[in-house]
């Protein structure tokens, strides 16, 4: 198995721990750790002399970004993005305009959730990935989803990169808004804990390890009852969640939230011994240090 990344970035660590995973015994090839191709320029050259249709050429004033797209994003890094305090080329994003370019009328959109998947925008039924397909050319059209940030890579050094993910930036405000109505507190507060460990898992490489399935089964399961709809409000870079319903599992009643008379559904004298029993470590603590 060959691949085309640097020394220096997680890419090559997370091909090479899934190949390892997948094939033990696989034999892997890395031009730029193994060949003399230690600059984009030299990677550039090669594929021209070797006839290697890539598609991005030297660009006017250097050389070009390094990119990397997929269906979720696309990465830059490269040129003076090295230097952090340079804000990156308007020219170099591809997916989104600029807010200041996006439409002066907000866009609003119905996404529907199954077990917390997306399954159909404004009325259609979708595949995972026109879904991600559709929001990305929603969101990007609104100049939703630009990032610029400076990441602690597993290998050691901090690097900063910019990213476009419109269709994402979605996803996510959508699924955190559905999961506030349907989601146990205590549920959610433990998935929120467990995240930014399930994101590093990825981030680092650990795709097909235990540890990373084992959770994927607690995640999958807080998500059987992440239905309903959310309605979305898109404007110049903006994603404000503005509506969100449940009709099978929703766990917001009315009747106890309002403000107004909910006919004996909720005591508020409860809440008395409730207060003062979450406050007695402190008032022992208090007429301690009031000795």
């Amino acid at each position: 198995m060959s691949h085309g990344a640097t020394g220096k970035g997680n890419d090559q660590v997370r091909f090479e721990l899934g190949y390892y995973s997948l094939a033990p015994g696989i034999r892997i090839i890395a031009p730029w750790r193994e060949w003399d191709l230690l600059s984009r320029e030299k990677l550039l050259a090669y594929a021209e002399k070797s006839g290697i249709p890539i598609e991005m050429k030297h660009r006017a004033g250097g050389s070009p970004y390094s990119m990397d797209a997929n269906l979720l994003h696309i990465s830059y890094e490269g040129r003076h993005l090295e230097d952090p305090s340079a804000e990156a080329e308007e020219s170099m994003w591809r997916w989104t305009v600029s807010p200041e370019a996006a439409p002066d009328e907000a866009e609003y959109i119905d996404i529907v959730f199954e077990h917390g998947d997306i399954v159909a925008i404004n009325g259609a039924k979708m595949t995972p990935a026109a879904v991600l397909a559709e929001l990305n050319r929603m969101g990007g059209r609104h100049g939703i989803g630009r990032l610029d940030l400076v990441e602690n890579r597993y290998v050691g050094m901090k690097s900063r990169g910019c990213y476009e993910t419109p269709g994402g930036t979605i996803m996510l405000r959508a699924h955190r808004a559905i999961e506030s109505i349907t989601l146990d507190r205590e549920v959610a507060h433990l998935k929120d804990d467990l995240m930014p460990r399930y994101a590093s898992m990825i981030y680092n490489g650990y795709w097909w390890a235990p540890e990373r399935i084992a959770l994927q089964a607690l995640i999958d399961h807080t998500q059987q009852h992440v239905n309903g709809w959310v309605r979305i409000k898109l404007y110049k870079g903006n994603v404000t969640v503005v509506g969100r319903d449940s009709a099978s599992d929703s766990l917001f009643d009315p009747n106890i939230a309002t403000f107004e008379d909910d006919r004996g559904a909720y005591d508020q004298k409860d809440a008395a011994g409730f207060i003062k029993l979450n406050a007695l470590r402190l008032r022992i603590a208090s007429r301690l240090r009031n000795k």
